[in-house]
């Protein structure tokens, strides 16, 4: 019932072949993003003249955690992550996080827009020569939805509130072919979906990638994101190290689909979904509005798998926000080197975006809460960098003054060191169905789904892994289309 539809429609998919003839276009398989080695050599050939967020088809094939973090020439490398000390996090837990910064756009998000579109382009079930791509999003995946389709030679709208950070709405500006502002802030999801009901209302010729319902978004992180983790950990375990689990802002829930392949990697590990105190939808069935962008609220995810959630925890959004200051500011990095940071973890700090800092305090949180130990590895991801957040800087500046290093002090002190267990659950099995059923109001009542499958995404033991076992038909699909294409 999940299984992403690979219907083939013939006169849609020749006028695709022959449009990606057209614009140079070569799209690389999932195998491929998760080994680039697998690469063929002209085509690293040609990325060695190439920007890492150019407007080339060629980038297609930079949508990997294995990228050089190099913003032009890069070709492929190790996996970038970072381990944060216990001098630094308060906690003798191993917390580590891949880096999503390193990715076209300067976010992974570009990778779940991937996973939605091409299964869809490489059948002809969406015709780039008439159709429009839709993307409704809170920011970062609307963003690497116009830049897939940018590449890809399809048109693109990209949907989101009109109070995220400056910088996305300008980079947008240069790269969709329309951008829609929808009332509020990050947690106005709502609002996003109403939006799309009045484009599907005007008759014209689009498709809408809801990324909270679109399972080419949990696909992608399932099949990617999972196994570069098992990668990681591989990489970086001693002998008494054992992997604990992974901690995510639950968001459209694509992310989190990588706690799904890690429990079956590796049996009894924990998924930690977290969200804002502001809007703690899951925690306590409320609502509200936050500051941390990138994670979405107010409704649970239709591709969120519950029954695999074992913790939620709430971050308030005012340590995210203060974070940022010590994290980026002068006087911050100077305290944190003082008070024994190492100073190389200091000057990486601005990989962490308003989500990275959100996620790393969720697993110091899960890894308070549970004791974990210095042999207990919890991993997160850091979705973007602070980069894309510089207006939010320099507006705290503005309205706040200069930071010092007295103000370092505290927020390390109350925001950092401080964090507590408060804010948590650690669900049950009636915890966990309390979540999934919370589904109905927003995508039964709301959103045209059935209450047939929301029956089945709980008890029906294939609904989800008939979903996860579609890479290599996918994969074959892309192999045929490039064949047809030609330039290769």
């Amino acid at each position: 019932m999940t299984k992403i539809d690979l219907t083939v429609y013939p006169d849609r998919l020749e006028r695709t072949v022959k449009r990606a003839r057209e614009r140079n276009i070569i799209i690389p398989t999932f195998e491929q993003m998760l080994d680039p080695s697998k690469v063929p050599a002209n085509i690293k050939e040609e990325l060695k003249g190439i920007g890492l967020w150019d407007l080339h088809p060629r980038n297609l094939f930079r949508i990997t955690w294995h990228n050089e973090p190099k913003p032009h020439g890069g070709l492929f490398g190790g996996l970038n992550y970072m381990e944060f000390p216990e001098s630094l996090t308060g906690t003798p837990a191993r917390i580590i996080a891949l880096e999503g910064k390193w990715f076209p756009t300067g976010a992974h998000k570009v990778g779940a827009a991937f996973g939605c579109l091409v299964p869809r382009l490489v059948t002809g079930q969406f015709d780039p020569t008439q159709q429009k791509a839709v993307w409704p999003s809170t920011g970062n995946y609307c963003r690497g939805g116009a830049y897939d389709s940018a590449l890809l030679a399809c048109e693109s709208i990209a949907i989101l509130p009109e109070e995220m950070s400056q910088e996305r709405f300008d980079w947008l500006a240069s790269i969709a072919g329309e951008v829609i502002k929808t009332p509020g802030s990050e947690s106005n999801v709502k609002e996003i979906f109403d939006k799309c009901w009045e484009l599907r209302a005007t008759g014209e010729d689009l498709m809408i990638f809801n990324q909270f319902d679109e399972f080419g978004n949990h696909l992608w992180h399932y099949y990617l994101t999972g196994k570069a983790i098992e990668r990681m950990f591989n990489e970086i375990a001693g002998p008494k190290d054992s992997y604990w689990g992974v901690a995510s802002a639950t968001g459209s829930a694509g992310t989190i689909a990588a706690g799904d392949y890690l429990k079956k990697v590796f049996p009894g590990s924990h998924v930690v979904a977290s969200e804002a105190v502001q809007c703690p939808t899951l925690l306590y069935n409320g609502f509200g509005a936050h500051r941390i962008e990138g994670i979405g609220d107010k409704h649970v995810p239709w591709i969120h798998n519950a029954r695999n959630t074992d913790t939620v925890v709430a971050i308030d959004d005012n340590a995210v926000v203060n974070l940022a200051r010590l994290f980026n500011e002068p006087e911050g990095h100077a305290h944190l080197v003082k008070s024994g940071v190492p100073e190389e973890i200091v000057e990486k700090l601005d990989l962490l975006g308003f989500s990275g800092i959100s996620n790393v305090l969720s697993a110091i949180k899960a890894a308070k809460y549970y004791e974990l130990s210095e042999n207990d590895v919890i991993v997160t991801m850091l979705t973007d960098s602070m980069e894309l957040y510089k207006s939010r800087l320099h507006e705290m500046q503005q309205e706040m003054g200069d930071y010092s290093e007295k103000q370092a002090a505290v927020d390390d002190a109350r925001w950092l060191k401080g964090i507590e267990t408060d804010h948590l659950e650690d669900l049950t099995y009636m915890g966990q169905k309390r979540i999934h059923n919370l589904k109905y109001y927003t995508w039964v009542e709301q959103q045209g789904k059935t209450y047939e499958e929301i029956q089945a995404q709980w008890y029906d033991p294939n609904y989800w892994t008939e979903l996860q076992e579609q890479v290599p038909e996918i994969d074959e699909k892309i192999v045929e289309f490039n064949e047809r294409v030609g330039l290769l």
